[in-house]
Order: structure tokens, then sequence, then C-alpha cells
């Protein structure tokens, strides 16, 4: 079943579009949840919650790429898990080790309930990350939005992990210097 079907089933409230969501993505999703919360059954339980989850967006929603759509609820949902389920940096998963890596590079603010800097934040990134050659590009969003292991991204590309590391570490020199220039 294609995705434009799938929505289709949402809207329609048919309960099947669960069933077609889980037999099409269920992988996808869990990669992600396990890639933050480091544990099977909590990325298992954040896998289930995603279902639940677009049952509730989907309508008024209509995404246009479900496999995106439902990647950044598990992605939301399974840091929200990660974020109660930890109050310092602990635990097998990837995200205290990632959020450490960017806290240099964002900037500290005393507000962080103000949605429009957050987006305006948000933006000034997409445009830097738009700006990065195709593949500092991929390792950027592997490492810093599935939160994927050094040691996996280094494996997807054939680079080493110390290849890694060295051009993570220079494309976050290279936000912290266009995030300063734009004023954050």
């Amino acid at each position: 079943m294609d995705d434009k079907q799938i929505v289709a089933l949402y809207w329609a409230r048919n309960e099947l579009a669960i069933t077609e969501s889980q037999r099409k993505y269920a992988a996808y999703c869990h990669s992600i949840a396990k890639n933050i919360l480091g544990s099977e059954p909590d990325a298992e339980e954040a896998t289930n919650d995603t279902w639940l989850s677009a049952w509730h967006a989907i309508p008024p929603h209509k995404p246009m790429v479900l496999s995106t759509f439902l990647g950044k609820l598990t992605r939301r949902i399974a840091i929200d898990k990660w974020r109660r389920n930890h109050s310092e940096k602990r635990g097998g998963g990837q995200t205290a080790l990632v959020l450490e890596e960017l806290a240099e590079c964002l900037p500290a603010s005393s507000r962080p309930e103000e949605e429009v800097e957050q987006a305006e934040l948000a933006a000034c990134i997409r445009e830097f990350i738009q700006t990065l050659p195709a593949t500092e590009q991929r390792v950027f969003l592997c490492r810093y939005w599935y939160l994927d292991s050094l040691a996996s991204i280094a494996r997807r590309f054939g680079f080493t992990e110390g290849k890694v590391k060295s051009m993570l570490f220079r494309t976050r020199r290279k936000l912290q210097q266009h995030l300063s220039k734009e004023g954050f």
C-alpha cells in the first residue's frame, strides 16, 4: 500500500492505517527510537506510541511525506521519553553525547519557551545545512537528527570514525560561525 492510501485511511479513521504504517515503517521508526533511547524495550514503546500519535495527528495534518512525518513523531516521542528517564548523562543511547557535542554551537537561552526565537534558530540551522555539500549534510543529519553513532555513520559512508569526528567537528565550527554571524 502506498503512503497516499495510508494517509487516506487515517483520514477515513480506518484502523487499517495503523496496521499498514507498522508494516511499512516499524523498522525505520524503531531504528530512530533505539538510537535515541539505547534500550530495546524503550524503543519498542516509543515506536508503538508513534502509531497512536499519528492516529491523533492525522487529521488535521495531512503529511506530504509519511515516512518523514512518522520519523519526526518517533523522534519527538523518544526524546521526550529520554528526558523523562535521564536526569544526567548515562545509558547506552547517543542522545547525551550528541547534545553535549552541539552545546557549544547553540546559544543558551534564558527563555526557552519563546517559540518565535526557536523557530528563527531552526530556520537559521536549516539554512546552514542547505549550504553544506551533500555528504556533509548527510553525515550531520545522521548524527544530529537521527542520533546515529559515529561507528554507524563511518560504516554507512565508508569513512573511518576519525574522519567522521573531524568532519563533524569542522561542521560544528562552521555552524557556530554561521549562528554567530546571524546574531544567535
